[in-house]
């Protein structure tokens, strides 16, 4: 298990992170989200053991995590860090970079280490090919196959797929994520999108401005947020007061998703249809409701100027107060 005990950390006296605890089990995926500059990378830095921490404690099981004060290596031997910067050798393979650091003692567990990695990382036509004939993404997947090279017992992942076309990015994700629960490792993803994380991860931490602000399952998070990033980080939401869409006399604001809000044939909410934009399997909604812009879902496009009303279950008005 790995547990941060209160962990707090600064640069230049400008706080970066504040208060930070959290436990990951064995085996585990943590997703840790927030806009940039709000702690991410460095908390993944911290965890490597690249700083020493002002206050708090970092443990791998029985093991304290520590910083350069008492280690004269960066980061401890059962982990490994990928950054947002690769260190490869250019002027070798592939296949080269991935088996770096295997044994040379035991050739053909070398061999078949580095075969089953290009496989995880969809790199088998480029084996032979040296790394500085990659594109930036293929060079960031050698990246990831290295950082796996010696099965570590820890992963921390910066923007792991930042550099990767969508065309590659799904099955990549999937082949991943699939390799590290076959092999019980537990990983720490830091990143802004949601398709790098929400179908694998066990838990998700949300920090803002080098605070936690919560943690529990994608699930639980997505359908309860306490708060609009939490939220944005899932999808597109509107803000309503309650008297807006109920009989109530409050001003208690409420997080809508686009998702939620269905058309009917009358309601509070009356809006006018501004654009209708195309999401693939649905039409993006924009409409002027009371003097501002909200956003709803519908399947088919909906004509400019057209009057439109709105409605919200009632149970999930209840569950966000």
């Amino acid at each position: 298990m790995l547990q941060v005990k209160n962990i707090s950390f600064g640069y230049h006296k400008t706080t970066v992170l504040e208060n930070i605890s959290f436990t990951v089990n064995q085996g585990d995926v943590l997703a840790v989200v927030g806009e940039s500059g709000s702690g991410k990378s460095t908390l993944l830095k911290l965890l490597y053991g690249a700083y020493d921490l002002e206050k708090g404690q970092l443990f791998w099981k029985d093991k304290e995590i520590l910083g350069p004060k008492f280690n004269l290596i960066t980061g401890p031997d059962y982990m490994k860090f990928l950054t947002q910067e690769f260190d490869l050798m250019p002027a070798t393979t592939v296949e080269k970079n991935i088996g770096e650091f295997l044994s040379n003692f035991y050739l053909k567990e070398k061999k078949r280490r580095t075969d089953e990695l290009i496989k995880v990382v969809e790199l088998e036509d480029f084996a032979k090919t040296k790394v500085r004939f990659l594109s930036g993404g293929q060079k960031q997947r050698v990246a990831l196959a290295k950082a796996l090279a010696n099965q570590p017992e820890i992963l921390l992942l910066d923007e792991p797929f930042s550099h990767i076309d969508n065309f590659r990015k799904r099955s990549l994700r999937r082949n991943l994520f699939a390799h590290l629960k076959e092999n019980n490792i537990t990983a720490i993803v830091a990143t802004h999108d949601q398709e790098d994380v929400l179908p694998y991860a066990d838990n998700m931490m949300v920090i803002h401005e080098g605070k936690k602000v919560e943690m529990d399952t994608p699930q639980r998070l997505f359908k309860n947020p306490k708060n609009k990033l939490t939220a944005s980080f899932f999808a597109e939401f509107n803000e309503f007061k309650l008297s807006e869409l109920t009989d109530s006399n409050t001003n208690d604001i409420i997080l809508v998703y686009t998702h939620e809000l269905k058309l009917t044939e009358n309601s509070k909410l009356k809006a006018v249809v501004k654009k209708s934009y195309f999401k693939v399997n649905h039409f993006l909604i924009e409409a002027e409701f009371n003097e501002r812009n909200i956003y709803f879902e519908h399947d088919t496009k909906l004509d400019k100027n057209e009057n439109v009303y709105l409605e919200i279950q009632e149970s999930i008005i209840n569950k966000r107060l």
